[in-house]
């Protein structure tokens, strides 16, 4: 939330500079987020009018203005704005200049045509652009003014984080109720009339029980001009909030929004029809928004519609057959109460994120809506005149909050914050808030204000003491509890072994969300279950991950976009699995992405891409550190649709699957738009981390024989198969396993490989001799024959 420094000053003295005010919001749970001017620095810019303006002669698109500075010169400046026109009041920048772009401001010849100066647009200044050309001042701007006292344009601008659970804070009036509480200053609260009613129209409003909305305030105002212009300290203070001017009328709406917090909507009476109803939407019922987007809602939407069906979804956007115009001449102002829990998510469903949204679902003050409806009544007439009606208001006691009284133990106070003020000060600061304090002793009984949702549980209270003290100023004091120091487990490796191992073979840790884009989810992962959330934050993040797969695929995109060619990350996190009977597995994995070239670039070996079996290496030094006594075996293939058939593999336990791996596959590489096709894994954390208990293996002293055979196979047997097999005939005297050669083509028959192996054997209690080896090697060759159909090639 953006905010004019200048316009808070209005409601609350500041005791603070700049920076000092930064930090005490920050403690105060409002983290300011940035602090600047309106303007970049410039200088010598003053308030000029275009006494007369003549074509360029050497130049269509050019004219030259006679330009009044008030010094009583005309000062000859040629420009090429489409709006530069004869008795306009604009900004000049006269020789010598310095303008926030570098530009120093020189007399100068455009096309033969001296020019004295320079017409400046908004974006040449620095200020925000609200169209083309040059900037256009108020016709009262008096001539020769300095441009930055005029516009007050060293003026600060803070940017605020509200969190999600204090929509009372997202106004003027919520973040000097905060700076008066913490500064100890009263609250200078701009005096609101009551606009007595000159006329006598009503407009007739029904609001539906149970459907979430308790209050209900509206006013015609007849003989309306929304023709004439937004006055600029109006214009200014929306354009330095981050709000663009519209219309006069919808400034005034978006204005009381922003000092008070709540939202409001203007609807062109004339194209109402019969009465308003507040209700819940039809199934698939239509609604054509403001932005001209035609929507279907559901029955769990909360709507606003006349006799001709629905003109808005309550508390998000009004509907286009409404809209205010440059026409409108009768309006109907709504100022309502909708609850949180009928708002949350609505407006992301359909892609909206709006300004009512955003404080409705945090909570809007329920007893706010007749004095936003008087504040917004008298702005609006003293900008576009008009006759007000007599204000109306309907409202359902049931559907509104009632804040309950909430206890304080000073005790527990003390406890969680390790010190406290005296329980005099406790009781001011909670009063400074709004909140009613009573009772005596060890325990407080605090009623919230209306307009404080997040006022619920003992620890709310607290963590308001904490924050009004100061969270800077709580003492650090030694702690003092019992402390147990648990045993190490054998059975389970550290995390950080893991990391440090992915880390030592070049990989990256990431660190991304828990939900993921549902449509990529399926892409991947075809109609394999998923969670879906109630209220997700965006529809791109609307369900629980079933894998890390899509958060690491989102990661290399960017990373790929920013021209990061070379990929190794992997993350540890839990994925979300539904199981029978409605309940959700939540199961710790570890996975990983590699991409681009094997290694780094380098003159010494030429670049090759990363394959499967580099993939595979990692996995199996993975695997590998738990110790020897963890045996695990690869399975060709996977069931995966995210993986490429013929280019991935199932990991094995125990007969059990604990992960898999592979190639994406190729459509999925072909529509995320990847150059080269990522490998990736996911293992089973637990698996990955289980430890075998260290114990002694003896070894040999005797030398080593190695004997060397070659033959030919199916060309689909996998090598699991030949190892477990030349194990069994060998028994204890093979001490290791190589194969050095695979081979199909000339001298092999077609759906066949030749396969070389490298024996190496040895005896733990004596030398084996070549007869010994020989009578191996045999063994053998007869179980490849008899299990694998295997030839023996001479």
């Amino acid at each position: 939330m953006k905010l004019p420094l200048s316009w808070l000053r209005e409601w609350v003295d500041i005791p603070w500079d700049a920076a000092e005010l930064s930090h005490r919001l920050t403690m105060l749970g409002l983290e300011v987020e940035s602090i600047a001017p309106v303007a970049p620095p410039f200088d010598n810019v003053v308030v000029a009018q275009i006494a007369s303006i003549a074509p360029h002669p050497q130049a269509d698109r050019l004219r030259v203005c006679q330009v009044d500075t008030g010094d009583g010169q005309l000062l000859q400046i040629v420009c090429g704005a489409a709006n530069a026109r004869a008795g306009l009041k604009t900004a000049l920048a006269k020789i010598g200049a310095q303008l926030p772009t570098g530009l120093t401001i020189k007399p100068a010849k455009l096309r033969g045509v001296e020019s004295q100066g320079m017409l400046c647009s908004a974006t040449e200044l620095g200020l925000p652009a609200e169209g083309e050309g040059i900037l256009e001042l108020p016709a009262d701007a008096p001539v020769g003014k300095d441009l930055r006292q005029l516009l007050n344009l060293d003026d600060l601008i803070l940017e605020i984080g509200v969190t999600p659970n204090r929509g009372d804070a997202m106004s003027v009036l919520g973040i000097a109720r905060e700076l008066a509480a913490a500064s100890g200053q009263s609250l200078h609260a701009p005096t609101v009339p009551t606009v007595a009613a000159s006329g006598t129209k009503r407009f007739a409003v029904q609001l539906e029980a149970d459907s979430g909305v308790g209050r209900f305030a509206s006013r015609v105002i007849s003989g309306v001009d929304n023709g004439r212009a937004t006055p600029t300290w109006l214009r200014e203070r929306l354009l330095r909030s981050g709000l663009r001017p519209i219309s006069p009328i919808v400034d005034v709406t978006n204005y009381v929004l922003l000092e008070l917090g709540q939202p409001m909507h203007a609807y062109d009476l004339d194209h109402l029809q019969g009465s308003l109803r507040v209700r819940r939407a039809s199934p698939d019922e239509p609604l054509r928004l403001l932005d001209g987007r035609e929507i279907r809602l559901q029955s769990d939407v909360l709507g606003i519609a006349d006799e001709a069906g629905l003109v808005g979804m309550a508390g998000i956007m009004g509907g286009e057959r409404t809209a205010i115009s440059s026409t409108t001449r009768n309006v109907l102002l709504e100022v309502a109460w909708f609850a949180p829990a009928v708002i949350a998510g609505r407006a992301r469903r359909h892609g909206l994120l709006t300004d009512a949204s955003q404080r409705f679902e945090r909570g809007v003050d329920p007893a706010l809506q007749e004095q936003a409806l008087q504040r917004a009544t008298a702005v609006m007439l003293q900008i576009v005149g008009g006759e007000a009606g007599a204000a109306d208001l309907q409202q359902l006691p049931a559907e509104l909050p009632q804040r309950a009284p909430v206890s304080l133990r000073l005790s527990r106070l003390k406890r969680l914050l390790g010190a406290m003020p005296d329980a005099q000060q406790v009781s001011a600061r909670l009063q400074a808030l709004g909140m009613q304090v009573s009772g005596n002793g060890d325990t407080l009984l605090v009623t919230p204000p209306s307009w404080r949702f997040d006022i619920g549980l003992e620890a709310d209270l607290i963590e308001e003491v904490a924050r009004l003290w100061g969270l800077d100023q709580i003492p650090e004091l030694a702690v003092t509890a019992h402390r147990h120091v648990a045993a190490g487990s054998e059975q389970q490796l550290p995390e950080t072994t893991l990391m440090q191992l992915l880390a030592a073979r070049g990989f990256q840790e990431v660190i991304t969300f828990g939900f993921v884009d549902p449509k990529l989810q399926q892409q991947l992962l075809g109609n394999a279950p998923t969670i879906a959330l109630k209220n997700p934050i965006s529809s791109d993040l609307a369900v629980m991950r079933a894998s890390l797969w899509p958060g690491l695929i989102g990661v290399a995109q960017q990373n790929l976009r920013r021209q990061q060619d070379r990929l190794r990350l992997f993350e540890m996190a839990s994925r979300f699995v539904p199981v029978e009977g409605g309940a959700i597995q939540e199961q710790k994995m570890i996975a990983g992405l590699v991409c681009g070239p094997r290694q780094p670039e380098q003159w010494g070996v030429a670049s090759q891409p990363v394959d499967f079996y580099d993939l595979k290496a990692d996995v199996e030094a993975l695997l590998a550190i738990g110790g020897p006594g963890l045996m695990h075996r690869f399975e060709a293939g996977s069931n995966n649709p995210a993986l490429h058939p013929g280019r991935s593999a199932t990991v094995m336990r125990d007969g059990h699957a604990i992960g898999q791996l592979g190639e994406l596959h190729p459509r999925h590489v072909q529509a995320l738009d990847f150059t080269y096709a990522p490998l990736l894994f996911e293992l089973d954390y637990t698996a990955v981390a289980a430890s075998a208990a260290a114990a002694y293996r003896p070894f040999s002293q005797f030398p080593q024989i190695r004997r060397d055979i070659s033959f030919t196979v199916d060309e689909s047997e996998p090598f699991s198969r030949i190892l477990q097999h030349v194990s069994v005939a060998a028994s204890t005297q093979l001490k290791e396993l190589r194969i050095f050669d695979i081979y199909q083509g000339k001298g092999v028959e077609i759906g066949r490989k030749s396969i070389a192996l490298g024996l190496i054997l040895q005896d733990l209690s004596r030398t084996l001799t070549d007869e010994d080896a020989d009578r191996i090697v045999a063994a053998v060759v007869a179980e490849l024959r008899s299990a694998l159909n295997a030839k023996l090639r001479e």
